[in-house]
């Protein structure tokens, strides 16, 4: 007796469906995800049990490094734009367009005044090395960081101050940031920190 032939079938999926999903996730992501600005020098922020999140624009953002550098950042670049030629007026500093538009891409900034022609005539690389040993003075012979949080703040009336500091700054320089701030009347800012999580016993 013959053996009955067992007719087979396609195995074939249609995989389109799936592509499609997957390319409606992978533009969800890439529209709604926020990038991190790099900063010129790492920061460990101290730990907190604060679950309150600052807002994501209208930000100065203050960084102190672990040596007491201190460097700023701002979000909208028509702020930067306009800080940068009220700062030059101030300083008696004339920049040209093409260092203005260096300065509004830039993600952090922190360089004297009368370093900051050269510092946006340099190479992004190059200036992210000159970054690691500059920083806004923020002394009492010479507080340039109180110019820029004034004229940032009548640039933008609305912008909310963020102090980023590493768990390893002295509280004297912690301390002296604070003191400029107050001088402007600025006594409402966040503290930007890490969550604490607490070990269970």
């Amino acid at each position: 007796m013959g053996r009955v032939k067992i007719k087979k079938k396609s195995t074939f999926i249609d995989m389109t469906a799936m592509s499609d999903v997957t390319v409606l996730l992978l533009t969800f992501f890439m529209l709604t995800s926020t990038f991190v600005k790099p900063e010129p020098v790492k920061v460990n922020t101290p730990g907190s049990v604060s679950e309150i999140k600052i807002p994501e624009t209208d930000i100065l953002q203050i960084l102190i490094a672990p040596d007491g550098k201190v460097f700023m950042s701002m979000d909208r670049q028509s702020d930067l734009e306009q800080v940068l030629t009220a700062m030059g007026d101030q300083y008696g500093i004339q920049f040209t367009a093409e260092q203005i538009n260096k300065f509004k891409t830039a993600s952090t900034f922190g360089v004297p005044m009368k370093s900051m022609k050269g510092f946006l005539d340099l190479e992004e690389d190059k200036q992210n090395e000159v970054l690691k040993t500059a920083g806004i003075p923020c002394d009492s012979l010479d507080n340039q960081f109180k110019d820029w949080v004034r004229n940032a703040r009548s640039v933008n009336r609305d912008l909310r101050i963020a102090i980023k500091a590493d768990a390893t700054t002295p509280y004297s320089t912690i301390k002296n940031v604070m003191n400029s701030l107050q001088d402007l009347r600025e006594n409402r800012y966040n503290l930007i920190t890490s969550l604490k999580t607490t070990s269970e016993e």
